[in-house]
Formats: structure tokens, C-alpha cells, sequence
């Protein structure tokens, strides 16, 4: 059975997605700090700006979900979910490409949020109003990870606070309950984000490609660009019928802009 953190100190290699992911947090969170050191009011203003509130999204604060994961508090907290992010992403660089890492985070996010605004919307219309909760932090993201590794390598043996070893479909498991048991109480709708988080990671194990999205959306652009330039190719081609034409000369081309040539022994064609 494969083990990861057999010492107290084994963590995953640091490179790709992992090094990016991680990197681009603390900078935020610095960013976050030396805000606070210039000006206390900005800080706190930004602060709720940036960070998730599905009220201000409904009135017209619809960067929120991109930007909250960005949004940290708390030095020991941040720590954590760095910590988490590292340990869960490096995991399954080893497996995985950067692409598909990437993808896989920024879906569980943006799922996070979704979920969050679902049982918000839902709320007033099933009779139990909620008060929004102001949401900040990558645990949306982290919780997608660990959803993915409970379902793609759910036998591997984690170190639980390096102490304790436990399987991944286990761990996951437990996380689940506590989110469920969460639903339940004061903190409902952060638990259902969680909920929505980890969701949003299973469906995209399910449904993504294994090169990422990234690498998806990059294959369309190019057929889309490559699109465009044959129709303009074939839309030059009728001009120039047209015009051969009326110079009372007869010239034909096929579907890709490309001339036919009358003598069928002539295999020139124009490329």
C-alpha cells in the first residue's frame, strides 16, 4: 500500500502547479498585510470586497467568486491551508500535469462559490433565511483536491497529523460527516460551499479532459483561428472566380480554396 508523509517532515515536491498555487496565496496574503500596515480602513475595505459575500454578488460584486480564494486572515489559518494546498496539490502533480492540477483547483473553487449562492438563493424560498457569511480563503479548492485523491487513489495511506494513518477515501469520508453535522448548525452555509467544493472536483475528475481545461480551451481557439482563416482563404478563392470571370476566363476551386486544375494529368494544386 502506498504511504505519503512516512516521516514526520515528507512532503510532495514543490514545482508546477504546486510551487504556482501556493506562491500566488502567500503573495496575496503579504499584499493583504502590508495594505493593512499603509492604511487600516483600505485594508478592511478590500478586504470585504475581495472576499465572498453572495449578497454583494447579487448587487453587482460578481468578481467575488474568482478573487475570495485570494483573500486570507490570520497568519496560523493561512498557514494551514497552505500547508493543506501543498501536501494535496503536490500529490497529484505526480501523477497529473500542471494543466490539469490547475483546472481541477480553479473548478472546486468557483464550485464553492456556486454552491454557497445556491443555498443562499434557495433559502428564503424553503423558509430557513440565512444570514450571508463573508467567505475567504482556498479551502473551497482544497477540499476538491482531497475529494479527487479520496476518488482517484482513495487506497493510499495518509499520515493523519503525522501521527495517525488512515486512507484517503477515509479521511474524505470523515471530512464529509463534518461538513454534513455542520449543515445543522450556525455555519450551514459554509459547510454546503464545502460540500460544493468537493462536488465540483468529483465532476471534473469525471467530465475533464486529462490534458486540463487549459489545454481544451487552447485546442479550440487554435480550430476556431484556423476556422476563420479557411473561410477567408475560400471567400478570396470566389473573388477570384469572379474576377477571372469577367476577364472571360474560367477558373474553378474546390471547398478549401484550393484551385482545380483542368488537365487532369496537372497535379499542381495551390497550397
Amino acid at each position: 500500500m502506498r504511504r505519503i508523509g512516512s516521516s514526520p517532515f515528507s512532503f510532495p515536491e514543490f514545482r508546477g502547479a504546486t510551487r504556482s498555487l501556493v506562491f500566488v496565496n502567500l503573495a496575496a496574503f503579504f499584499a493583504m498585510l502590508l495594505l493593512q500596515m499603509l492604511s487600516v480602513g483600505w485594508s478592511d475595505y478590500i478586504f470585504n470586497r475581495l472576499a465572498f459575500d453572495p449578497y454583494l454578488f447579487f448587487h453587482g460584486s460578481i468578481w467575488q467568486p474568482f478573487t475570495y480564494s485570494f483573500v486570507h486572515a490570520g497568519i496560523v489559518g493561512t498557514l494551514f491551508e497552505l500547508l493543506s494546498l501543498w501536501f494535496l496539490a503536490g500529490f497529484l502533480q505526480q501523477m497529473h500535469s500542471s494543466a490539469w492540477v490547475n483546472g481541477l483547483y480553479a473548478v472546486s473553487v468557483l464550485g464553492t462559490a456556486v454552491a454557497a449562492l445556491a443555498i443562499y438563493a434557495c433559502s428564503g424560498t424553503l423558509g430557513f433565511a440565512l444570514k450571508p457569511v463573508l467567505m475567504f480563503g482556498c479551502f473551497g479548492g482544497i477540499f476538491g483536491l482531497l475529494a479527487v485523491i479520496g476518488t482517484l487513489y482513495g487506497d493510499t495511506e495518509f499520515l493523519l497529523f503525522f501521527t495517525i494513518g488512515i486512507k484517503a477515501r477515509y479521511m474524505v469520508a470523515i471530512y464529509a460527516l463534518i461538513s454534513i453535522a455542520m449543515l445543522f448548525g450556525q455555519e450551514r452555509m459554509y459547510a454546503f460551499a464545502q460540500l460544493g467544493g468537493a462536488l465540483a472536483g468529483w465532476l471534473y475528475v469525471l467530465m475533464a479532459p486529462r490534458r486540463g481545461i487549459s489545454f481544451v480551451l487552447s485546442e479550440r481557439w487554435y480550430g476556431l483561428r484556423n476556422s476563420y482563416y479557411r473561410w477567408k482563404r475560400r471567400r478570396a478563392a470566389r473573388k477570384f472566380e469572379v474576377y477571372m470571370h469577367s476577364q472571360g476566363r474560367t477558373v474553378r476551386f474546390d471547398g478549401s480554396g484550393r484551385k482545380i486544375d483542368d488537365d487532369p494529368d496537372d497535379k499542381k494544386r495551390w497550397n
